[in-house]
């Protein structure tokens, strides 16, 4: 699984990354969790709190947001973007 992450502030793109993990037999959910907290160490950003607004838009567009209320640290950025590369 291939998930790309985006940090904003004020519009402005500061950091970037992307982890690429190896296939397994786990859930696509369990896959998408290693991605997730694999990229947030990487970006050096606490990891967001989950909500279901978030499985509707990944789902949906293969795409979600995450804003400052849903982390459980307070953030330097105004939001996060993931996307699932295909």
């Amino acid at each position: 699984m291939k998930l790309e992450g985006r940090v904003f502030t004020a519009n402005l793109l500061v950091k970037e990354k992307v982890v690429d993990l190896p296939a397994t037999s786990e859930s696509f959910v369990k896959q998408l969790e290693r991605c997730l907290v694999e990229l947030c160490h990487g970006l050096e950003i606490p990891i967001p709190l989950w909500l279901k607004k978030n499985t509707f838009e990944f789902a949906r567009f293969h795409q979600t947001l995450f804003f400052a209320e849903q982390f459980t640290e307070k953030i330097q950025f105004d939001r996060f973007q993931i996307h699932w590369v295909d």
